[in-house]
C-alpha cells in the first residue's frame, strides 16, 4: 500500500501542516489554534458547552481544559442559562471579542491564499470530495 496515495494520509499531513501554521500564527496573539476555534464557534447569544463540543470535534474532557483557559485568560465569561437554571452559556467578554476578531482575519486570510490560486470548479470539486469523505466517515462509524 502506498501511503501517499490513501485519502487519509493527505487529509492527516495537511491537517497536520495547517495546524502547525494556525498555532504558528495564534503563538504570535499569545493563543493556541483551538483557542481561536472555540472563540469562533461561539455565538453572540451564548452558546451551551454542551453543543459547543460537537460543534468543534472535541471530547468533554480536552473543552472542559480549553474553556477554563479561556476564562482563566478573561476571553469567556459563564453565565446561567435563563431558560434552563441548570445549565450555564459561555459568552465572550470584549478581551474575547477582539481575539476572535484576530482569529477571524487569520483564517479569512489563509481562505482567501487558497481560493486565489484554484478556480471555482477546483473549489465545487474540493468541497464535493470532502463532504464524500465526511459522509462515508460517519456511515462507518
Amino acid at each position: 500500500m502506498d501511503k501517499l496515495k490513501t485519502f487519509d494520509y493527505a487529509l492527516r499531513s495537511t491537517w497536520n501542516s495547517v495546524t502547525n501554521m494556525y498555532n504558528k500564527e495564534a503563538c504570535k496573539y499569545d493563543s493556541t489554534m483551538s483557542a481561536g476555534f472555540a472563540l469562533l464557534s461561539i455565538e453572540s447569544k451564548g452558546t451551551p458547552s454542551t453543543s459547543l463540543g460537537p460543534k468543534m470535534g472535541i471530547e468533554n474532557t480536552s473543552l472542559s481544559r480549553l474553556l477554563n483557559s479561556l476564562e482563566e485568560k478573561k476571553l469567556i465569561e459563564r453565565k446561567l442559562n435563563p431558560n434552563d437554571g441548570r445549565g450555564r452559556l459561555i459568552y465572550l467578554t470584549k478581551l474575547g471579542l477582539k481575539k476572535r476578531e484576530i482569529s477571524k482575519k487569520i483564517v479569512l486570510e489563509f481562505n482567501k491564499s487558497i481560493t486565489d490560486q484554484l478556480g471555482k470548479s477546483e473549489i465545487q470539486t474540493f468541497f464535493k470530495v470532502i463532504n464524500c469523505i465526511n459522509t462515508q466517515s460517519q456511515n462507518k462509524s
